[in-house]
């Protein structure tokens, strides 16, 4: 059976600060967060809003798309 993973990630910050100097603390910590973070399938920002932009562009691209089919349909049509 698995621990909490809150209670997991409160033993290793509490490991990280037993077992490390001051000046290693920072980089322990980011080990620490960034493999609590990853079992959550958990993003950083940054890569949150790149692609966020890509779908805004995506979501664009198929409205373009979708109103240049529907003016070729009617053009299609049109025509005898």
């Amino acid at each position: 059976m698995r621990p909490n993973p809150i209670d997991e990630l409160a033993q290793r910050l509490a490991q990280a600060f037993r077992d490390s100097p001051l000046q290693d603390m920072e980089r322990n910590l980011k080990v620490v967060l960034g493999g609590f973070f990853e079992r959550f399938d958990l993003v950083r920002r940054e890569d949150f809003e790149i692609q966020k932009e890509l779908l805004e562009k995506a979501a664009f691209r198929i409205r373009d798309l979708q109103v240049r089919i529907a003016a070729l349909e009617a053009q299609a049509k049109a025509k005898p």
